[in-house]
C-alpha cells in the first residue's frame, strides 16, 4: 500500500491481463504510468475499484442498466463506461466526459484495491500498443525496474482484456469485445449493445493498431491456409489450428486451441514466444467468424495493423 500511497507503480494480476497500477486520485502517479507505457495523452484508462459502493466516487450518475450488469458480471471482466463525476481528472479519461470503471475477478486484484481503499488506474502493464502481459515475467521483460513492484498471480486466466460497454448515452454500446459477449449482455439487459460508432467516447485498447508483436503479422483466411503456407519459406513463425506438415522449414510452428476460451488464454503468450523466436514474420491462421470467436478476431485485427 505504501507504494502507491506514495505515488508509486505496481503491477498486478487480473482476470485478464496484468495492469499497471497508479492511485487514480493521484495525478502525477497517473502522469507517469504514461510516461512508462508511452501511452498518447488522450487514450483513457480505467479505473478499478474494490467495491460497486465506490462507483458515486468517480461516476457522476449509475443508471439502472449499471446496476444490472455490475450485478451480472462483477467482480470480473467488464468495464461500464459511464460519466465522470466532477474532480475526475483528464488525466484518466484523455479528456473525454466519461471514465471507464470496473471490478476485477481476481483474488489478488480484489485483496490490493480493498486494503487501499481507492481507486487503481491500471491499463496493460506493457509498451503501449504491444502485447499485453499475462504473466509476471511478461511484465518484468517489458518494463523492468520502471515498476516499483510486480505482484505475482501466475498466469492469467482469461489472457484478453475485458469488454467495454458504453452506458453514458442511454442504450448500451458495445466499446470492446472480450470475454462477456454481446449475447451475454442482451441476456442480462434485455436489449442487445449498439456497435460502436462514431459518436462513442474513446476507450481503451480501441485503437486501429494495437496488441502488436514487433514482427509484421498476417492474417491468413482458414480456407486459403493450404495454398498459402505450402513451401513456406525459412524465417516464419506460425500460429495455427493445424500441425506443421511434413518438411516444415518455419522458425517456430505452435498449434493452437480449436476452443476459443483456451486459445484467448493461450493468445499473448503465444504471440510474445513467436515475436521472440527470430522470425521475420508471424502467419496467423484466422479464427472463424462466429460469436465466441469476436473478441480474439478484434484482438488479432488489430495487432496485424501494428
Amino acid at each position: 500500500m505504501a507504494i502507491l500511497r506514495r505515488g508509486g507503480l505496481v503491477a498486478f494480476p487480473t482476470e485478464t491481463v496484468y495492469g499497471l497500477g497508479a492511485d487514480a486520485s493521484n495525478p502525477a502517479a497517473v502522469a507517469r504510468i504514461y510516461a512508462v507505457k508511452g501511452r498518447p495523452a488522450g487514450h483513457p484508462v480505467i479505473v478499478h475499484i474494490g467495491a460497486v459502493g465506490q462507483l458515486a466516487r468517480w461516476a457522476r450518475e449509475t443508471p439502472e442498466v449499471a446496476i444490472k450488469l455490475a450485478a451480472a458480471f462483477w467482480p470480473g471482466p467488464l468495464t461500464l463506461v459511464l460519466r465522470r463525476a466532477s474532480g475526475v481528472g483528464d488525466e484518466l479519461t484523455g479528456g473525454e466526459d466519461t471514465i471507464g470503471l470496473r471490478i476485477p475477478g481476481h483474488p489478488v486484484a480484489l485483496q490490493l484495491l480493498r486494503e487501499f481503499g481507492g481507486g487503481i488506474a491500471a491499463p496493460s502493464a506493457n509498451r503501449f500498443g504491444r502485447i499485453s502481459p499475462t504473466t509476471a515475467e511478461h511484465v518484468r521483460s517489458d518494463l523492468g525496474s520502471e515498476v516499483d513492484l510486480v505482484l505475482d498471480g501466475g498466469a492469467c486466466e482469461i489472457g484478453i482484456e475485458s469488454t467495454i460497454v458504453d452506458l453514458s448515452r442511454g442504450r448500451p454500446v458495445l466499446l470492446r469485445p472480450g470475454r462477456i459477449g454481446a449475447e451475454d449482455i442482451a441476456a442480462t439487459l434485455g436489449v442487445a449493445p449498439l456497435s460502436r460508432d462514431s459518436d462513442a467516447p474513446r476507450a481503451p485498447g480501441t485503437l486501429a493498431a494495437h496488441y502488436a508483436p514487433r514482427q509484421p503479422l498476417r492474417l491468413i483466411e482458414s480456407d486459403r491456409w493450404e495454398r498459402s503456407v505450402r513451401g513456406i519459406p525459412r524465417g516464419r513463425g506460425v500460429l495455427s489450428f493445424r500441425s506443421p506438415p511434413e518438411g516444415d522449414v518455419s522458425t517456430m510452428w505452435i498449434e493452437a486451441s480449436t476452443q476459443p476460451l483456451a486459445y484467448g488464454h493461450d493468445l499473448y503468450a503465444n504471440l510474445r514466444a513467436l515475436d521472440l523466436c527470430g522470425c521475420a514474420q508471424i502467419l496467423v491462421e484466422e479464427p472463424p467468424a462466429t460469436a465466441e470467436w469476436a473478441a480474439i478476431r478484434d484482438r488479432l485485427n488489430r495487432a496485424r495493423s501494428g
